[in-house]
């Protein structure tokens, strides 16, 4: 684990250590966890996002591949 040094405003410190009153944990440990959730929402999976892309259209694949192709 690496040590950082972040700038946090006044109000977004006082809801971080009111929340870690609250919570019983440390200031930092919510911080970490917030790292985490944000970089895990944030990460791009390619492949699931193209998988199904289609799932939601009421067009035969088939039939579509022909007439796109019948166009050449």
């Amino acid at each position: 684990m690496a040590r950082t040094l972040v700038d946090i405003g006044d109000n977004d410190l006082k809801a971080l250590d009111d929340l870690a009153a609250t919570k019983n944990v440390s200031r930092a440990s919510l911080i970490r966890k917030a790292v985490s959730a944000f970089l895990e929402q944030s990460s791009v999976d390619h492949r699931s996002q193209a998988f199904g892309l289609w799932g939601d259209r009421k067009v035969d694949g088939l039939a579509y591949q022909e007439e796109i192709r019948g166009e050449w």
